[in-house]
Parts: structure tokens; C-alpha cells; sequence
């Protein structure tokens, strides 16, 4: 036997014995990894925006034509004014299905591709680079690998790197390193396990600085084909060297060597701030294919620093309709996960680009320009009335993950479709095995904030209740999914027990509590207020009282600074006191502090005349205060009440308001010597004492006699956008101060709005119109 022949003998032998030993251990492990699979499938946060090809999926494309406005946006707006650009403020009343608070974590949070599995065409998410053969200088496609060398062929490699070693040039390495990646994937173990694999790294690394910058190139795509671990120290040892010599490589170098990082999963921020510096002096050699390429970098890196942003902008547009459909949803993609925003013209201009290719764009493009309408808060109506006829279409053969982004874009733009809704609803019962907590979660949530009725879409809520139910191991990590999904499903009227006993239970609210990047306090208080009013006979666990005068205090601190402050606010209570005669009779207060807002509380007796409000009434009042109201610059207080009427009053703690000055005075009139002080009294005060002697001086809860009015003063973020639906949280808090005795009186944006630019008499005459006349209340 020839001793190519014998060494070719063992080198069988050895694979054999080596592919036993793998069998065997997987074969070990195999129940762990399907026991552990679903938690696996969580892996990817809130935050980590990760692209699941398999998740979305593209019809044939069989033509191409531009999309116009089927209906006009005066149509859509149902004869309501028009609002402009949406977009929303967060506040501690705003709830989101999105809680992260720390964005540096995030920001270096990247998902590794799976370089194992050839996604198809249509779903790849880096499908975009096979759209023009300019990507093939910049990018590395692992999927289009050729499997060129046998094993046999590979063991002969690392045979030579055992006889030449320490007598090799960096050339003769970088050939070694490509000719081993040239196996097939499923022998890829075989090289990596072998030592002499190991040892030819460890020389790598000795002569790295010999390699040229294609040699350093070549050797970085070897490590993809072969899939070298993102934890490799010699990877570290790479990324130095590249980090050094930034400066010296060419746009395509520098914009492949990241996507080589992209493929290896491997997070590398100082390489990438590199890049970003080395940007601007190459921009004015960008094209297409490398603006794309950058965003789609910069998005999977989470940041785009503020450099950028402006020459990106400029380049987007100089090329705008030049972008293919797939090069659209990648800039989309990029935009959205690294968190920046264009300006709102260039925002616009490219969802113009969006619809007049929309038919020709993948879903999974397509989503992500939905992605990006949310981070965006952009109000682009024909692309959104577009989606009412695209979504029905495409969801029958759409998985859960697209679907969950539609809707969630839908709710975040307060836009509600129900032909995008309950397509995606019909859909959904059809793929929940597919679905993760997340998921579950986040549709619940959309849908409950659009007002979706389970009377609608029945088996769409009882079957993502189902999903929580069975993914309840996934709340001990992510506890946010759990309290999403029982918001979405309070908002929608249901409130299963048993899952608000979960949320509600000591442990889980101390792990909740305790998570570093989340704030669920507020989404615990709301759920646990929900409970009281909605559910009061359950044995569902209340929350401590510690954290209600926690996040009570923390919510009323805000509204103080924030809410009570706004104009059509203090007008609202400025007209109210005139038109009843005084401070005392309204109280701007949280009714429902789990609610998140506040309203204008007024008593009223069996004579619809005003009452006034004791603050002792008030559920939430931290503090005790005087009563007072403020009529022509003199401030009432109890005291002064007591002095003027000659009566004794029960010692109350001092007030904040400053007494107004007493002075000894002649009486001018006769009906002035009624007091034996000095004051100076006017026909105002005097209405308002006779008119204090006639009220009920305080109130009781008991007297079903007495009216509870909560007057709310509404903006247009309450309604679904351009009509007069109330959005999930604001359609739960009428519910419950309806449970809670208060008949509510509504300002509505569109209404009290325009009359803060009237008279003050119109103002009395539509707040008189709000308070005493039930039937126009209601219209």
C-alpha cells in the first residue's frame, strides 16, 4: 500500500470514530435541547429587534405598478379636523408595549444569523445585497458558499500546516484558510475539532500584521464559511488588526469586513466606531449599493452616531428613486433599529417611494416599513389605506412574527382598519403554535388599544389567552409579556383570573419590581385598580400599599408639573369655578390614580346645583387642604369664613394660601354691617356666601343624591386616529369611573379646542351646556 494510500486509510478511520462521537453526543443531549427549545426562541428582547426570515413570506411577484389613494384623506377622516403630523409624547400616563429604559445594553445587541440554514429569497433579510452585483465587492453571502474540497483533501491541508510550520508566508496561510472553508458544511466540525486546525490560528496571529489587508479579508471570510465561534479569542485578536488599519482600507473593505462580522454574530463596537469616523471622507464615493449596505450596518449595529445622520439623509434623497423595493425595506430596517429618525419631509418622501412600489415589495420589506411608521409616529395615510388592501391579501400566508409588526404599528399610529385587523385576526388561530409570550403579548395589547371587541374576532382572544396560559414559564424572564397581554385584554373587557392572579402574586411583582431595565410599576397599579373596581368579589392578591403610595405619588408629582399645567386644562377649570360659583366646587384630582390621568371632579345635589368638594372625598389626596375658592383676588378660607359668620370652626391644618389682609372698617351700606370686620366686600362675595349657606357644606358619599361629574378634558391621543373612538386605556378609565358612581362629562379636542380662542361668555354658555343638559352631553 502506497503511503498515499495508507495515510488516506486513516484519515477515513479518523472521521469514522470522529462522527461517532458526535452521534453519540447528540443523541445525548437531544432531549435538553427540545425541553429548552421555547426558552431558546425568547432569546431575543424587547429591544434586540431580531429579523426572522421564516416569519414573513413573499407572493410571486408577477407584476409591477404604482398604488394610488383609493380613498382621499378627507374620506378617512370621517368630517373630523384635521390633525396634524402624529405624534406622540411619552409620559408616565402613556402606556407602551415597549418598556426598555437602557438603550446601552441595547445598542450593542446583535442576533446571529443562522449562516447554516440557506433562508429562501424572498424571506432572507439580507436579500437586498442579490439585487445588484455592485454588493458583491462589499458583502459576504454565506449561503452562496461552494463546497469545492472533500474532507480528504482539507485533513491533507492541516497535514502540510503540521510539516511547514513556522516556515509559512502569510499568502500560503490565507490559501490554506480558503481552501479549508471550501469543505461542506456538514464536515465543518470535523476541521475545527482537529488540533492542527487550532494551531494553524495560533499562527495566524503571530504573523497578523504580515498579512495584507485581502489577505486579512480572505482570512475573515474562511472564518464565516467555517463558522468560528463569536466567542473565538483569535476573532478579538482580529478585530484589533482591523481596528488598526480603518484607516487605511477602502469604502468596500471597510463595508465588508462589517458585514463578515455580521455573518460571525460577533459584536464589535470599536471596529464599527472605526467605520463610522472613516465614513465622511468617503461619502462622496457612495452609490446606492453602499448607502444601503451602511444602514443596514448601522441598524444591526443599534447606533448611528449624530455625524451621519445629516449626509445620510442628503444621500437617501439624491438617490431615492433609484432604491428597488428591497433596498427600501433594508433602509427601513436600518432606520428603525438604530433608533433614528430623518426629518419628517424625508420620512414622507420615502414612504412615497414605499407605495409606488409596494406590490413589488416582499412582506418582509413591507413590515418593515411599518417598523419604521412606528418609531417614526408618521401619519402617511395612502400607504396605510394601501395596507388595508395589501394585509388582507398577503396575511392568509404571513406568520405570526409580520403579523405582530403590522398590528403593533397600527396600534402605536392609533390607526385602526378592520380589514388589516381582522384579516390578521382570521390568520392568527392558524399559526399560535408559532407564536412566543412576546408575541401573544403584543397582539393582545394592539388590538385592546384599537378597541377590537372579542364579540369581533372571538377565537382571536381566547386563543392568544391560551398562548399566555401555556407560556407562562417564559413571565419568569420577561415579565413585561404577562402584564402587555392582561392590559390588551383589559382594555378589550376580559380579565382571566387566573393569569391576574400570576401577575398580581408577591413573587411576580418582586421580580418585576426588581428588573434594572424595566418600569412595571405602573402596569402593576393599573392591573391591580382594574381588579378592585371590575372584579371586587375575587380573591386576586392586591398590590402592597407601599408601592400604591409609591407610583400614586410618583403619577401626581408628574401631573402636577405636567397635565394640570396645559392651557385648554387650566381654562377648562377657570370657566368651571366662574360658572359655579367658586374654587370650592371643583377639583382637579386623579379619581382613578391607577388610570394615569387626571379630570376635573364636580358634585352636584338632586337640584343640579354644585356642591362642593371635599377633599377628604378623594381617594387619592396624600395631603389634607382647605377648601377655598378665589372670587375677585380675595381668597375664602374656612377661617375667614368663621370670622365673617361670627362662628366657631373645627381646627383644621393651616392652609398653603396666604390669608387676604383684615382691616377695621365703617360699614358704607347697610347690608354691610351684618360683619363685624373690616373687609372689603364685593357683589361677587357676597353671591358666593349666600350661596355657600345654601350648598351642603360637605359632601356625603352615602346621599345618593348627589351627582359625581368627572369632566375630562380630551386630546386628540385619546381617540383612534381621526375619529371619536377612545383608545384602550381611555375607553377602561370610562368604564371604571362609570363603576365608580362619576358620570363623565366630555371636552372633546375637537370642540373645546377651537373655543379657547372665543369669548369667555361662549365658554360659560358650551361648559353650561356640558354640565346640566344631559342630552347634550351625550352628543
Amino acid at each position: 500500500m502506497s503511503a498515499t494510500a495508507l495515510f488516506r486509510h486513516v484519515a477515513k478511520r479518523c472521521l469514522y470514530a470522529h462522527v461517532r462521537r458526535i452521534s453519540l453526543f447528540r443523541s445525548q443531549h437531544l432531549s435538553s435541547n427540545v425541553e429548552n427549545g421555547e426558552q431558546k426562541r425568547e432569546e431575543e428582547t424587547e429591544s434586540t429587534l431580531v429579523c426572522n426570515p421564516s416569519a414573513y413570506y413573499q407572493r410571486p411577484a408577477t407584476r409591477s405598478s404604482t398604488v394610488g389613494r383609493s380613498e382621499t384623506e378627507e374620506d378617512l377622516s370621517c368630517n373630523l379636523p384635521l390633525n396634524p403630523v402624529f405624534r406622540q409624547q411619552r409620559s408616565p400616563y402613556s402606556i407602551s408595549a415597549s418598556r426598555r429604559l437602557s438603550s446601552t445594553k441595547n445598542a450593542q445587541a446583535v442576533s446571529t444569523p443562522n449562516a447554516t440554514k440557506k433562508p429562501s429569497v424572498n424571506n432572507d433579510p439580507r436579500a437586498f445585497q442579490r439585487c445588484r452585483p455592485e454588493y458583491h465587492n462589499m458583502t459576504h453571502d454565506p449561503s452562496q458558499r461552494s463546497s469545492t474540497v472533500d474532507l480528504n483533501e482539507a485533513l491533507l491541508v492541516l497535514h502540510k500546516v503540521t510539516v511547514q510550520k513556522g516556515n509559512m508566508a502569510p499568502s500560503e496561510v490565507a490559501k490554506f484558510l480558503s481552501k479549508l472553508s471550501q469543505i461542506p458544511q456538514e464536515q465543518t466540525a470535523v476541521v475545527k475539532g482537529d488540533k492542527r486546525f487550532n494551531a494553524l490560528l495560533r499562527y495566524t496571529v503571530e504573523i497578523l500584521q504580515n498579512f495584507t489587508t485581502p489577505q486579512l479579508l480572505d482570512a475573515l471570510r474562511a472564518f464565516v464559511n467555517l463558522g468560528l465561534p463569536q466567542s473565538s479569542s483569535i476573532l478579538g485578536l482580529y478585530e484589533t488588526e482591523f481596528c488598526h488599519r480603518a484607516s487605511e482600507m477602502e469604502l468596500h473593505q471597510l463595508l465588508l469586513a462589517a458585514d463578515c462580522w455580521r455573518c460571525l454574530g460577533r459584536v464589535v463596537p470599536q471596529y464599527l466606531e472605526r467605520l463610522y469616523d472613516n465614513m465622511s471622507r468617503n461619502f462622496n464615493q457612495m452609490g446606492v449599493p453602499e448607502l444601503v449596505q451602511l444602514l443596514y450596518i448601522i441598524g444591526e449595529g443599534r447606533r448611528c452616531p449624530d455625524t451621519l445622520v445629516q449626509p445620510i439623509e442628503s444621500l437617501l434623497m439624491r438617490h431615492l428613486y433609484q432604491l428597488k423595493p428591497e433596498e427600501l425595506g433594508a433602509v427601513c430596517l436600518g432606520l428603525f433599529k438604530s433608533q433614528r429618525s430623518l426629518s419628517e419631509r424625508a420620512t414622507r418622501r420615502l414612504m412615497d417611494r414605499a407605495l409606488a412600489v409596494v406590490e413589488d415589495m416582499s412582506d418582509f420589506a413591507i413590515v418593515n416599513v411599518m417598523k419604521l411608521m412606528r418609531f417614526s409616529y408618521l401619519d402617511h395615510l395612502p400607504w396605510l389605506e394601501a395596507m388595508g388592501s395589501e394585509v388582507p391579501r398577503r396575511a392568509p400566508k404571513m406568520e405570526v412574527q409580520g403579523l405582530m409588526h403590522v398590528v403593533l404599528a397600527c396600534s402605536a399610529l392609533h390607526y385602526r382598519d378592520d380589514r388589516i385587523l381582522l384579516a390578521v385576526a382570521e390568520r392568527l388561530p392558524n399559526v399560535a403554535n408559532q407564536c412566543r409570550s412576546k408575541d401573544a403579548a403584543k397582539l393582545l395589547w394592539a388590538f385592546g388599544t384599537l378597541g377590537v371587541l372579542p364579540k369581533q374576532c372571538a377565537n382571536f382572544y381566547s386563543c392568544l389567552t391560551a398562548i399566555l396560559r401555556e407560556r407562562q414559564t417564559e413571565f419568569q424572564r420577561y415579565p413585561e409579556h404577562l402584564l402587555t397581554g392582561l392590559l390588551g385584554l383589559a382594555f378589550a373587557g376580559l380579565l382571566p383570573e387566573d393569569l391576574l392572579r400570576l401577575a398580581l402574586n408577591e413573587e411576580f411583582v418582586n421580580r418585576a419590581c426588581n428588573n434594572q431595565e424595566l418600569e412595571l410599576k405602573k402596569d402593576l397599579f393599573t392591573l391591580d385598580g382594574t381588579v378592585v373596581l371590575e372584579l371586587p368579589a375575587s380573591t386576586v392578591p392586591r398590590l402592597s400599599l407601599a408601592i400604591r403610595e409609591e407610583v400614586t405619588k410618583l403619577l401626581w408629582d408628574f401631573a402636577q408639573s405636567d397635565i394640570c399645567q396645559k392651557p385648554e386644562v387650566l381654562e377648562a377649570e377657570d370657566v368651571l369655578r366662574n360658572l359655579l360659583g367658586g374654587e370650592m366646587f371643583v377639583h382637579k384630582h386623579m379619581i382613578l390614580p391607577h388610570m394615569r390621568s387626571i379630570d376635573l371632579e364636580v358634585h352636584l345635589d338632586r337640584n343640579d346645583q354644585p356642591v362642593p368638594v371635599s377633599s377628604g372625598t378623594c381617594q387619592e389626596n396624600l395631603t389634607s387642604q382647605n377648601v377655598d375658592a378665589r372670587i375677585s383676588g380675595v381668597t375664602i378660607t374656612d377661617d375667614l369664613l368663621a370670622q365673617l359668620t361670627n362662628t366657631r370652626k373645627t381646627p383644621v391644618q393651616a392652609s398653603n394660601q396666604s390669608l387676604p389682609k383684615i382691616h377695621r372698617a365703617e360699614a358704607v351700606r347697610e347690608r354691610e354691617s351684618i360683619f363685624n370686620v373690616g373687609i372689603d366686600l364685593t357683589d361677587d362675595l357676597l353671591m358666593m356666601l349666600t350661596k355657600s349657606r345654601k350648598r351642603s357644606p360637605h359632601l356625603d358619599n352615602s346621599n345618593p343624591s348627589i351627582q359625581r361629574l368627572a369632566v375630562q378634558v380630551t386630546h386628540r391621543n385619546h381617540y383612534c386616529y381621526r375619529t371619536e373612538q377612545l383608545l384602550g386605556l381611555h375607553a377602561l378609565k370610562r368604564r371604571q369611573l362609570a363603576l365608580a358612581g362619576y358620570r363623565v362629562v366630555e371636552l372633546p379636542h375637537w370642540e373645546w379646542f377651537p373655543l379657547l380662542r372665543r369669548s369667555h361668555a361662549e365658554k360659560l354658555a358650551y361648559m353650561h351646556c356640558k354640565i346640566f343638559s344631559c342630552s347634550d352631553s351625550k352628543n
